[in-house]
C-alpha cells in the first residue's frame, strides 16, 4: 500500500509546478472556508468587478478613453443602477411582501379546504387532513416567531447592510481601477515560472468572467420578461414573485423546480382550478423552457461542458460550505475542479517532456564545451 501511495505522489507531484498549484489551492481554499464572512464585501466586489470589467474594455476600444475615464463612467452608470434598484425596487417588494403576509391566513385557509375536497375521492383520510393541518399552523406559528425575534435583532442586520452599501462601492472602484496593480501584487509572491497555476487561471479567468456576466444577464431578463406577463395576467404580487423567478436561476434545475411553488400557490389562491391558472402555468412554462434552450446559449459564449449530476452536487457541496457563495459559483468551482483534474493529469507526460529538454539542453552544452 505505502508503495502505491509512493508511485502515485512520485508521478503526480515529482513536477513543481504540480506542488505550487495544489499549494495555492490549499491557501485558496483554506482562507475561504476560514475567512469567508469577513471577506464577503471583497467577494462582493471581486464579482461585481468582474462584471463590469467587459463594460469598461468596450470604453476603453471603442470610446477612445483611457482606463480611469472609463472606469469612473462605468461606475457612475453602476452606482445609478443600485440607486434605482434601492430606491426604485425595494419600496415595491417590500410592499407586496407586508401584504403577502398580512393576506397568508386566508391563502391557507382556502389551501385547507382545498385538501379537504381531495378526501371526497380517495386520496386523503380525513385524520392525514388533520394532521397535515396542525403542522401547517405549528409552522406558521415558529414563522411568527422568527419574525418577531428578526425584527427586534434588525438593528444591527441594518448597521451592517449600511456599512456594505459603502465597503462594497469602495471595493469596486479599486478593483477596476487598480486591476492591473492589484494583479502585479499578487504575481510578486508567486513564483516566476508557474505553468500548471497560469494554465489553470486562465481557464478560470475566463469561465469566471463569463459566468458572472451572463448570469447577471439572465437574471434580469428572466425577471422582467415574467414581469411584463404576470403584471399582463394580472397576477398578484407579479413583482416579487418576478424577482423570486430571476433569482432562481442561480441555482440550475434545482431553483426553477423551486420556485414553481410560490408561483403556482398564489395562482390557484386567487383564481382556482379555472382557464387562467392554466394560462399562467403555461406562460410560466414557456418562459423557463426559452430560458434554458435559447437565453442561455447566447448568453453564455463559453459553454461549461459540465455534466448535471456533476453541476447538482457542486451545487450541494459548495453550498454547504459556503452558503450563497457555494451556490452562485457552483458551476465555475465545478470547472475550477475539472481544470485542475486535467492539469493534474497532464503533470506526469509535462514533467517527462521538462526532463527531456534539460537532458538535450545538459548535452547540447556538453558538445559545446567540447
Amino acid at each position: 500500500m505505502f508503495d502505491v501511495i509512493t508511485k502515485w505522489y512520485t508521478r503526480y507531484f515529482s513536477d513543481p509546478h504540480a506542488v505550487l498549484l495544489a499549494l495555492i489551492l490549499i491557501v485558496g481554499f483554506t482562507i475561504v472556508l476560514t475567512m469567508g464572512n469577513m471577506l464577503a464585501p471583497a467577494l462582493a466586489g471581486i464579482v461585481i468587478a468582474y462584471l463590469l470589467e467587459d463594460i469598461v474594455k468596450a470604453c476603453q476600444d471603442k470610446g477612445n478613453m483611457g482606463r480611469l475615464p472609463a472606469v469612473i463612467v462605468v461606475f457612475a452608470g453602476f452606482m445609478t443602477f443600485v440607486l434605482f434598484i434601492i430606491f426604485g425596487m425595494v419600496p415595491l417588494i417590500s410592499s407586496q411582501i407586508k401584504e403577502l403576509v398580512r393576506e397568508l391566513p386566508n391563502y391557507i385557509s382556502q389551501s385547507k379546504a382545498a385538501i379537504l375536497q381531495l378526501t371526497q375521492y380517495g386520496f386523503l383520510t380525513q385524520q392525514q387532513v388533520s394532521q397535515f393541518a396542525e403542522k401547517i399552523d405549528t409552522e406558521i406559528a415558529q414563522m411568527g416567531q422568527q419574525l418577531v425575534t428578526s425584527s427586534l435583532s434588525s438593528i444591527p442586520d441594518m448597521i451592517t447592510i449600511l456599512v456594505y452599501l459603502i465597503l462594497v462601492p469602495m471595493l469596486i472602484f479599486f478593483f477596476l481601477k487598480d486591476k492591473w496593480v492589484i494583479l502585479g501584487w499578487v504575481s510578486r509572491f508567486l513564483p516566476p515560472e508557474r505553468r500548471m497555476a497560469s494554465q489553470v487561471w486562465e481557464e478560470m479567468d475566463l469561465q469566471l468572467g463569463n459566468y458572472v456576466r451572463g448570469k447577471f444577464w439572465e437574471i434580469m431578463i428572466v425577471a422582467s420578461v415574467c414581469v411584463v406577463v404576470f403584471g399582463f395576467m394580472g397576477l398578484k404580487y407579479a413583482i416579487l414573485l418576478a424577482v423570486l423567478v430571476g433569482l432562481s436561476v442561480l441555482v440550475p434545475y434545482i431553483g426553477a423546480a423551486v420556485v414553481t411553488i410560490p408561483v403556482a400557490f398564489i395562482a390557484y389562491v386567487q383564481w382556482g382550478w379555472t382557464s387562467e391558472f392554466a394560462y399562467l402555468m403555461v406562460a410560466y412554462a414557456i418562459i423557463q423552457g426559452l430560458d434554458g434552450n435559447l437565453l442561455v446559449p447566447l448568453l453564455f459564449s463559453e459553454v461549461v461542458n459540465v455534466h448535471p449530476v456533476a453541476i447538482i452536487v457542486s451545487i450541494l457541496v459548495f453550498g454547504g460550505l459556503w452558503g450563497f457563495w457555494g451556490v452562485f459559483f457552483a458551476i465555475p468551482l465545478a470547472t475550477l475542479v475539472g481544470a485542475t483534474l486535467r492539469a493534474f493529469a497532464l503533470a506526469p507526460e509535462h514533467a517527462e517532456l521538462a526532463a527531456a529538454e534539460a537532458a538535450n539542453g545538459n548535452s547540447d552544452q556538453s558538445v559545446s564545451e567540447a
